[in-house]
């Protein structure tokens, strides 16, 4: 068989991304993969040098610019920006299966004129599809139904539509995972649920309802369950993908319990993308103290998810 082709971007080169693709490639780790990495010509010269796990190399950037750990610049902005667009650009070429990203800074990227909120939002304009945001690899799967919109816009937002992407997405996710059929809590969106419309109304008048409805589909969906208890519920080993309604519902219990683990997963558009679930860290950047594991991670979640 055919093993997978995944390109690795380099992140901003002033970030840990390049120290942690060479501690992935470095280590005495196994991918089943053929591996591809882009970023800056001096970055991709140091790894060639220390690298156990073979790879192919496509240098990026201005030769000229030496970029230093914990320095961000507008530069660094514009390489990882180009790293994303060559990584894009392999895989509509069908020289690339999937992309696993290096951390960006989206501030700096701003600064160099990447105009995308994120890159989930990248790849879904390079490859087109309908994108959405999840995470895995640690002890928890987690789903978004929204994710990069202020929180006073969430409610607005949610409507059927953007709730059954976002429970298609939870039962692909868990099958892939090995679940059938998977187990998927949903995440209430106010306090205790609404506790039958006291607290909100939102569950009571269409959430629970359309979950109802929807329970022919993916018969292991539950009603709406209380915030503060899903995540606990899915530790303990009632749900195997929890979807929460809104970005930081889903994701401060994740990184609480999965910050050195999780990994950052595009579903829905036509090629895989994962990345390591964490920023830049420039404050840390060339130290030789950032763990790896959550980028290990998302290049065998990668490979695991094209099975």
């Amino acid at each position: 068989m055919k093993k997978p082709r995944i390109a690795i971007t380099c992140g901003d080169p002033s970030g840990v991304g390049p120290e942690l693709i060479q501690g992935c490639l470095s280590a005495s780790f196994e991918y089943e993969a053929e591996i591809t990495v882009v970023g800056h010509p001096s970055f991709l010269q140091c790894l060639s040098s220390s690298a156990v796990f073979p790879f192919n190399a496509i240098p990026v950037g201005d030769t000229k610019i030496e970029h230093q750990p914990g320095k961000p610049s507008i530069a660094g902005g514009k390489l990882a920006i180009e790293a994303l667009e060559v990584a894009a650009e392999a895989c509509k070429r069908g020289d690339c299966d999937a992309v696993v990203t290096g951390p960006i800074s989206k501030a700096w990227c701003v600064k160099a004129g990447f105009s995308f909120p994120g890159q989930t939002e990248f790849f879904a304009d390079a490859w087109g599809g309908e994108p959405t945001m999840a995470f895995s690899g640690g002890k928890l799967n987690v789903v978004l139904a929204t994710w990069h919109i202020p929180l006073m816009e969430v409610s607005a937002a949610l409507n059927e539509a953007v709730l059954g992407r976002a429970l298609k997405r939870a039962n692909d996710l868990g099958q892939r995972l090995g679940f059938r059929p998977p187990r998927i809590g949903v995440a209430g969106l106010n306090p205790h649920a609404g506790e039958g419309g006291i607290l909100g109304s939102e569950e009571k008048e269409w959430i629970d309802p359309f979950l109802s409805r929807s329970r022919g589909l993916y018969p292991g969906l539950s009603d709406c369950v209380p915030g503060d208890t899903v995540f606990a519920r899915a530790l303990n080993g009632e749900f195997d993908v929890v979807v929460a309604l809104y970005h930081d519902q889903g994701l401060a219990p994740l990184k609480t319990v999965d910050f050195d683990r999780a990994v950052n997963v595009t579903l829905g558009l036509p090629h895989i993308r994962t990345s390591p679930d964490h920023g830049t860290a420039f404050d840390i950047a060339g130290q030789g103290t950032a763990s790896h594991l959550s980028f290990s991670n998302a290049i065998r979640l990668a490979i695991r998810l094209m099975s």
